[in-house]
């Protein structure tokens, strides 16, 4: 996304401009906005294609999801069973009943030939106990073959780590583009406020570019923020952030040793010299109903000798229910309780902003904002790539945009610079993908005045 620049004819707005940021930012917004365009339109049109997939998955893989309603469903103990058969060489991790009457048991399997966060999951018919298929799934949200395609092609255009680097620099350099658009904007309209109404050609392209940014400023400042947390690099400074803050998701101990240290369960002392008996998952989640855990749950189930159920509610639309508890294999009683209320903020938030940015935590609303949203994206910088034809020289025969002209640091105050010069720095090292590309178009620019000293006149 780039701007256009604008010719003041008032002395005193004259003035004003050489004492502002307004020529740097301009430079800085073109240079965004020139090279990082492409990955912010890319960025767009896969998340575009993204954010219909819940819908789209319900209609491709109807038969594995949908079953007719029954009277009655057959025990979960069977429906394993039944699942184990059909998925003789995996291991058992993880159950999600169906959340309505016609909706099958998830069953999911985890086998050393597949890859981190990938799953084998059986679908059973929770009636007949008929496995209706088997699909690789992905990550905590069980997403289909069709929607983990559509998901890496946005996170990564599907190659892998050195992918993920587009999709980070989009993250990282939005917040910068929107932020600097924001200020040209809005301190061009304190100058220009009848002059825009009446704009026509270039102006008017310039105007419908800042406007339809600055409508969806908001929404694209979170999507920057939270795309980040699930960024290589800057995910990390996230991280550490988090854990420096105590803001990290809180999660409930697997083993009955741990559970009996804390004084949970005092009938466990952490040793056991004969297996346990196992109460069975049906025990387990009438436990667990009985316990406060409406909704669509997921049972983990234990690991090995000594470890417990986990159960926690996974309904992601608002308001969210992620309520957990540990249960006893052997008893099915509840050990320990673990309520979304008393997550901390951070983690609150970070759960949250990642369903709002998958377009879940408010369902279709959600899902038809962030649509409109990416739609004005990709306007907004095919306009600025318009804009920036504009600005080509017209007496060659080809020839592409030139940048603002250089030096627009001098006209900013010198409190100004420091800070800018701090806070550049400062996300250049909380953002490293930033930083190298910020320090690349620096260089760039430095060429550039190189060239411009050493071209004959």
């Amino acid at each position: 996304m780039t701007t256009d620049e604008f010719v003041e004819t008032d002395p005193e707005a004259a003035r004003a401009r050489r004492r502002s940021a307004r020529p740097l930012l301009l430079r800085l917004h073109f240079y965004a906005g020139v090279f990082v365009g492409p990955f912010l339109l890319v960025a767009a049109l896969t998340g575009l294609l993204y954010i219909f997939t819940p819908q789209l998955e319900q209609v491709v893989y109807d038969h594995e999801l949908h079953v007719p309603a029954g009277s009655s469903a057959q025990p979960l103990e069977s429906q394993l069973t039944a699942a184990r058969q059909a998925v003789p060489d995996g291991t058992v991790v993880r159950v999600r009943p169906g959340r309505e009457a016609t909706d099958t048991t998830q069953v999911i399997f985890s086998r050393p030939d597949l890859e981190a966060s990938h799953w084998l999951t059986a679908y059973v018919d929770p009636y007949s106990g008929q496995v209706r298929g088997v699909l690789e799934t992905y990550g905590s949200s069980q997403a289909t073959p069709v929607r983990t395609w559509i998901d890496q092609l946005h996170r990564s255009l599907h190659l892998g780590d050195f992918g993920r680097l587009y999709s980070e620099m989009a993250a990282s350099w939005l917040w910068v583009v929107v932020l600097g658009g924001l200020v040209l904007w809005w301190s061009k309209r304190r100058q220009h406020r009848v002059a825009d109404r009446r704009a026509k050609g270039r102006r008017k392209l310039v105007a419908w570019h800042a406007a339809t940014g600055s409508w969806v400023a908001i929404v694209l400042l979170f999507l920057s923020v939270t795309g980040l947390t699930w960024s290589q690099y800057a995910g990390e400074s996230i991280t550490d952030l988090r854990t420096a803050l105590s803001w990290e998701t809180p999660t409930l101990a697997t083993s009955l040793s741990e559970h009996a240290e804390h004084g949970a369960h005092a009938g466990h002392s952490g040793h056991h010299s004969a297996p346990i008996a196992d109460a069975g998952p049906d025990r387990v989640l009438d436990a667990a109903r009985g316990h406060g855990l409406d909704g669509p749950v997921e049972l983990t189930l234990p690991a090995g000798e000594g470890e417990v159920y986990l159960v926690k509610q996974i309904k992601t639309s608002w308001p969210e229910k992620q309520d957990t508890v540990a249960i006893d294999p052997a008893s099915a009683q509840v050990l320990e309780t673990l309520r979304f209320d008393d997550y901390p903020l951070g983690a609150k938030l970070a759960r949250w902003g990642i369903d709002a940015h998958m377009g879940l935590l408010f369902g279709l609303p959600n899902q038809i904002v962030l649509a409109v949203v990416c739609l004005a994206l990709i306007t907004t910088v095919v306009w600025g790539y318009r804009m920036w034809w504009h600005r080509r020289p017209t007496r060659e025969g080809f020839g592409m945009g030139k940048p603002f002209a250089r030096g627009g640091w001098r006209s900013m105050p010198p409190a100004g610079l420091v800070a800018l010069v701090v806070a550049g720095a400062l996300a250049a090292w909380f953002l490293p993908v930033f930083g190298v590309t910020l320090l690349g178009f620096l260089l760039v620019d430095a060429l550039l005045g190189l060239r411009a000293k050493t071209r004959p006149r």
